[in-house]
């Protein structure tokens, strides 16, 4: 559907080129913005690989496990029916690592790897357990220390302080967390009760 959606785009684009006299600016636009493109995916490249190559020498390190320490209060609290060591919450602790310093892409895979644990304990294989349905939202609204994307990409496009987003970006995910958990925690268990 993407592809009818930006095929029709740039057939527009076209168009309107051809017709307003102006298919060279037209042209000139789609190479602009390829370069920029290239330009801004090898900083975000850079980026992520430097701190994708920081969280697995903290893995290797013991440092996770350490957080795990840290973090098994919340987690006991978050999901009460999981053992504390269980792998389920170690791969959860190890994604919202990621997402706390700001990791998006290097959390995706911790996450995926986090839901496969959490659905070999399911008791229901093909419904969502109500800890899985907390992790996604707790992965989805998680709180973001150092938000290393948006700052690589203001910073790509010429931001004059790449970092002035960090307190709103704070305020803003500690927010939708806590309003994302508290609903996932009301909500827990009652369409299994209506079945």
């Amino acid at each position: 559907m993407m592809g009818y959606i930006w095929g029709g785009m740039i057939v527009i684009a076209f168009l309107f080129g051809f017709l307003t006299g102006d298919i060279e600016s037209v042209a000139q636009s789609a190479l602009d913005g390829a370069k920029n493109a290239v330009d801004m995916s090898m900083g975000l490249l850079g980026m992520m690989c430097f701190w994708s190559g920081l969280l697995e020498i903290a893995k290797q390190a013991g440092l996770t496990e350490k957080l795990a320490v840290c973090i098994r209060p919340l987690t006991k609290l978050l999901f009460p029916k999981l053992k504390a060591d269980s792998p389920a919450v170690t791969a959860m602790v190890m994604n919202m690592t990621a997402n706390f310093l700001g990791l998006s892409n290097a959390a995706t895979p911790l996450g995926l790897a986090a839901m496969a644990e959490l659905d070999k304990i399911n008791p229901q294989k093909g419904r969502a357990s109500d800890e899985m349905c907390i992790f996604v939202v707790i992965n989805t609204a998680s709180i973001t220390l150092i938000p290393t994307t948006v700052i690589t990409l203001r910073a790509a496009t010429g931001s004059a302080d790449p970092f002035g987003i960090i307190v709103p970006v704070w305020i803003c995910s500690i927010l939708a967390l806590t309003v994302g958990v508290t609903a996932a925690k009301l909500l827990a268990g009652k369409t299994r009760r209506r079945l």
